[in-house]
């Protein structure tokens, strides 16, 4: 096979390949090794496949792309970037979109190689044309070349090329090509952004930065609802969120949603900015950020408390993360009986809601009532089981109905409350004072798919690591728990069956 490859490459590279060998070429080329394609491949092989490319053919085009595809792959990328250099930029140039998915896949390769990437430096051609293929229609050729761009942004000299030089005009240009373009400049700078505090200063100091910023903070209410997005990326760096304090942005923001009350339109960007400081305070400290902040927490609870389900979603997603940690909790623990009624009525979501706003109330119940065991004081496992209590009359009965419908998201998401609250010993003795509860734990017959029968597992595994349980459920049953998790996931108890004389 390697011979024929040969041959047939050989044709190619004399440019007389028809279109029949052309395909005889990809078939081959996929069978043979990599090393042995190296052995025989010639940067004159290479140079004529990616001519051949240049044809309104699109058959021959897609035979062309897959050989060329298969044999880069066989080549080290700084062979590639030292030798192909003008072909890949006429790659990125071609109006066939496979064909700029193929050369951006060689980009990235050769941006991830630190002795290949400096090679992309010293080409400001071949960095001009990544640049633009972010204004491209195509969005996997846009989101390849934003990733390129991101790596390449890693090092000092990256810095240097793509901010202190005509590339920056170069990104400008391809920005004021539409809206849809612009926020995906605005993502890369925010990648870049997030990788060092002096990554961001370059892009500070480019000016792209203050004007995300600008957006966000202007008078167009769609424009803030994505902006919010790119800057909440940023908030996740410590550098970003000093940065984002020093620029008054976080007090910007909480300004806006006091103002929200009173704009009509607060409903396309208030679920972002709440989304904003839930992410901060996980970041940074809850306490810290609710009593900086007052109006988020208020604004949390006026969502949860409203009718819209788009903002009780935000609002229950914004307190799972809020309640994620110990100091949220106790944060959340402080609203008292306002925080107690919301329980109520997310119990109530998570039964009677649209189904995706049940999950969502699900995973948010779970995060709330999770207790790591090195933090389980008397003083937070009472506050664990006071909520619990408020999701409900009978909150143990009302996920185990869920458990049991023939839904496996819902299934799942029930089978986690119980496994947030496996490892507390007041959960433990309900589950064991609830008739049948924990034969219904052990029985693997009532898990349909991979999912669920993980999910359990994972229930099970909760409950045998807990120091608890063994006092609690008695040895009988912790035995039986132990078996499961020893068993695993997944295990089927033969059946015997007697052969009978006679028997059809």
């Amino acid at each position: 096979m390697a011979e024929a490859a040969a041959e047939l490459l050989e044709r190619a590279a004399r440019r007389d390949a028809a279109l029949e060998e052309l395909r005889a070429l990809r078939v081959a080329v996929q069978a043979v090794p990599p090393a042995a394609l190296r052995a025989r491949l010639g940067e004159h092989h290479l140079v004529a496949l990616f001519d051949l490319l240049g044809v309104n053919d699109r058959e021959q085009v897609s035979a062309c792309v897959s050989i060329l595809e298969r044999l880069l792959q066989a080549l080290d990328p700084l062979y590639v970037i030292q030798n192909l250099r003008e072909e890949l930029q006429k790659g990125l140039f071609h109006p066939d979109d496979s064909v700029k998915i193929l050369t951006m896949s060689q980009v990235e390769r050769i941006v991830e190689d630190s002795s290949a990437v400096t090679e992309i430096l010293h080409s400001p051609e071949l960095l001009r044309q990544i640049i633009n293929c972010i204004g491209g229609e195509k969005i996997a050729v846009a989101k390849e070349a934003i990733k390129s761009l991101s790596r390449i942004a890693q090092s000092q000299e990256g810095l240097e090329a793509l901010f202190g030089s005509s590339l920056l005009s170069e990104l400008r240009s391809v920005m004021a090509t539409s809206d849809v373009v612009r926020y995906r400049v605005y993502e890369l700078i925010v990648e870049i952004s997030s990788v060092s505090a002096e990554s961001l200063n370059y892009c500070a100091n480019s000016g792209l930065i203050p004007e995300l910023i600008g957006e966000l903070t202007g008078e167009d209410v769609l424009v803030r609802a994505t902006c919010i997005e790119m800057v909440t990326s940023l908030a996740h760096t410590p550098h970003g969120r000093q940065y984002l304090a020093q620029q008054g942005v976080i007090d910007k923001i909480s300004n806006i949603i006091l103002g929200a009350e009173s704009d009509p339109f607060s409903s396309f960007y208030l679920p972002g900015f709440v989304k904003f400081f839930g992410n901060l305070a996980i970041v940074d400290s809850p306490q810290q950020i609710c009593e900086r902040y007052p109006v988020f927490m208020e604004k949390v609870f006026e969502m949860a408390e409203s009718q819209d389900p788009t903002m009780i979603g935000v609002a229950v997603d914004t307190l799972g993360i809020l309640g994620s940690n110990v100091e949220g909790k106790q944060v959340l623990q402080k609203a008292r009986s306002r925080f107690q009624n919301l329980l109520s009525k997310i119990g109530h979501q998570a039964k009677n809601a649209p189904t995706e706003l049940r999950l969502r109330c699900l995973d948010a119940i779970s995060s709330l009532l999770y207790l790591p065991p090195e933090q389980q004081t008397e003083d937070l496992l009472r506050m664990t089981e006071s909520w619990f209590t408020s999701l409900s009359s009978q909150p143990l009965e009302l996920f185990r109905s869920i458990s049991t419908q023939p839904f496996p998201d819902l299934h799942c998401g029930a089978l986690r409350v119980f496994t947030a609250i496996a490892n507390q010993p007041w959960a433990q003795k309900l589950m064991l004072d609830s008739p049948g509860f924990v034969e219904y734990v052990v029985d693997r017959s009532v898990e349909p798919d991979k999912a669920s029968k993980d999910a359990k597992y994972e229930l099970v595994k909760a409950l045998v690591n807990s120091k608890t349980i063994a006092e609690i459920f008695g040895n009988q049953y912790y035995l039986r728990l132990r078996a499961y998790l020893h068993e695993g996931p997944y295990y089927v108890k033969a059946v015997s069956t007697t052969a009978v004389e006679g028997a059809e």
